[in-house]
């Protein structure tokens, strides 16, 4: 809230493509990936690999499972991570969802090129109930499962 009552809008530096990210982390030594799924979403669906960047996903939970409550030490383990003001972050979710909020929290915390990947690592639900249709895997990007 504003000294006058009225809701401020928090923002970030704005959406990409599963491959504006790419080219981004790609292209630029410092872009960092912070994937803010779930412990149970990284083990089970997987993770982006930055192997061939010579560079490592950032795992910070936006929210815990099973409860989705909020994770209080999100921009803590953020900086715990390395990551600086400087730095151009990526985040990534399941669908682009989550990964707004997070983005939105690291640019309140000083983060001045906070990026969402708007499409996540799966997408979001089809006419058919169904993921995986867009999103970081569909795009043929790396990842992999433990």
């Amino acid at each position: 809230m504003s000294a006058c009552g009225i809701l401020e809008t928090v923002s970030y530096a704005g959406d990409l493509s599963v491959q504006q990210a790419w080219d981004v982390l790609s292209e630029d030594p410092d872009a960092v990936l912070v994937d803010v799924r779930t412990q149970a979403e990284w083990n089970y669906v997987g993770i982006p690999d930055l192997s061939s960047l010579n560079k490592r996903t950032v795992l910070i939970e936006w929210v815990g499972f099973p409860d989705g409550a909020r994770n209080p030490r999100f921009t803590e383990q953020l900086r715990e991570a390395g990551v600086s003001d400087e730095q151009t972050v990526v985040f990534l979710c399941r669908s682009g969802q989550r990964s707004i909020g997070a983005a939105e929290a690291a640019t309140a915390d000083g983060v001045q090129k906070a990026y969402n990947i708007a499409e996540g690592f799966e997408g979001g639900l089809d006419a058919d109930g169904h993921r995986g249709a867009v999103g970081w895997k569909a795009a043929g990007l790396p990842w992999r499962q433990s």
